[in-house]
């Protein structure tokens, strides 16, 4: 008995992970929806708005027809979905915007993906995770994957810059923490649902809401992407994300997730014609090594899901 339940263990996890580089997946191919609405005019806190606005609207309504049920939160829990949605969402893209705005987009994206760095130590003290030499060795082979493909070559960045590059770090690896806390307590689409409700309001004093219908008038394929952006880069990345967190550490799935800025650089290179150079495949063959290597067999028993533990 006990043998068959590691064997359904391993399947789980297995399933998890690969939900989770789904999830990369799909964040990875935003540029193709968001650049359709960059060329309409939107900004990025209106294109951070309306996807968490459609994502927000889609759940209430999926939710209204299927499980009402998962409407149902304790108020005392409201800190979750506050932390995820404003300490999370709102607080990350807006220092990513801040940012993008003083630096260089390569300069930014790289200070984004101090989150893993974040998720593990926050894991770490929160959740009693491991920092193992697996993860660590994992995380070094990651990170310098997203600077190899991102093609940062350096340069001087002002202290504001930097400031607010690692607070979108810390903003990103939030959803990873927050997640794993209502996890706990609630359904994957009761967290999204929250996370993107509250994410849509907190966002509002930022987006200038009124000039988005002007922007996108007689603009049909500027209203599909921005449709395809909710849903094919946002709902269902989330939803694959915050179901793998039911299985997977948060510091190891935060890791997985480095497959966003490889999938990126790939749907650069075969949508939009984007030359590939060799840092370029260099820095996209470093990532995928940090995913295989952080699947290896632990040389330990296998860890059972959190449902299986004592």
């Amino acid at each position: 008995m006990k043998e068959k339940n590691i064997t359904n263990a391993a399947k789980t996890r297995n399933a998890a992970v690969w939900k989770v580089l789904a999830a990369g997946f799909g964040w990875g191919i935003i540029g193709v929806f968001s650049r359709p609405l960059s060329g309409a005019g939107l900004d990025a806190v209106q294109i951070t708005f309306t996807r968490s606005l459609i994502v927000a609207v889609g759940m209430a309504v999926f939710l209204l027809l299927t499980d009402k049920s998962q409407f149902r939160i304790h108020w005392k829990d409201i800190w979750m979905f506050l932390g995820s949605g404003l300490l999370s969402i709102v607080f990350f893209n807006i220092c990513y915007f801040l940012t993008i705005d003083k630096a260089t987009l390569a300069a930014a994206s790289i200070l984004l993906y101090t989150a893993p760095c974040f998720v593990l130590l926050m894991s770490a003290v929160l959740f009693h995770e491991k920092i193992t030499g697996q993860k660590i060795a994992a995380l070094f082979l990651a990170f310098a994957g997203c600077v190899l493909v991102s093609g940062f070559s350096g340069g001087q960045m002002g202290v504001g810059a930097v400031l607010t590059g690692i607070g979108s770090g810390v903003g990103y690896a939030l959803y990873s923490i927050f997640g794993s806390i209502a996890l706990k307590k609630y359904k994957p689409l009761t967290v999204i649902f929250y996370t993107f409700l509250i994410a849509s309001v907190g966002i509002i004093p930022f987006s200038h809401v009124q000039e988005i219908p002007a922007l996108l008038h007689g603009r049909p394929m500027a209203w599909i992407s921005m449709l395809a952006l909710g849903i094919v880069s946002t709902f269902l990345p989330f939803l694959l994300y915050t179901d793998g967190l039911r299985e997977l550490e948060a510091g190891k799935a935060s890791v997985l997730a480095f497959a966003e800025p490889m999938v990126a650089t790939i749907a650069g290179i075969v949508i939009f014609r984007e030359v590939l150079h060799v840092q370029n495949a260099l820095g996209i063959l470093l990532i995928f090594l940090a995913i295989l290597l952080l699947n290896l067999p632990a040389p330990h028993r296998p860890r059972l899901p959190r449902h299986y533990q004592a």
